[in-house]
């Protein structure tokens, strides 16, 4: 079965630090575009950031904030959430999509396209002021 799991989530202060793991099994995340979007509550889906290959992509709201990397050996892609603020609280999820510019049109569209073919149960971030 081909599948993403999210963890790290969690209650953390404003200006802390979380680091988001979006565990892949069935399929190497390194042959796909990976994704995390977010959702708070009430409020609509918003694309986060997204990579493959190297290719990288921020929304404007976390750039210079967060940080995507994949780890290969762990067949992973992590979130790395620093100067965390309130309004990122959230439940994130990741995703998978066979190609990259696909991936990047439903994160930076804030869109959960079709082209999203794996999608996690998602993860609960609770930033505190």
């Amino acid at each position: 079965e081909v599948q993403v799991v999210e963890s790290g989530g969690g209650l953390v202060q404003a200006g802390g630090s979380l680091r988001l793991s979006c565990v892949g099994s069935g399929f190497r995340v390194g042959d796909y575009a990976i994704g995390w979007f977010r959702q708070a509550s009430g409020k609509e889906l918003e694309g986060v950031s997204c990579t493959e290959n190297g290719s990288i992509y921020y929304a404007d709201s976390v750039k210079g904030r967060f940080t995507i990397s994949e780890d290969s050996t762990n067949n992973a892609v992590y979130l790395q959430m620093n100067s965390l603020k309130p309004e990122d609280t959230a439940v994130y999820y990741c995703a998978a999509a066979e190609d990259y510019l696909s991936m990047l049109y439903a994160v930076s569209s804030d869109q959960r396209t079709g082209a999203l073919e794996v999608w996690g149960q998602g993860t609960l971030v609770t930033v505190s002021s």
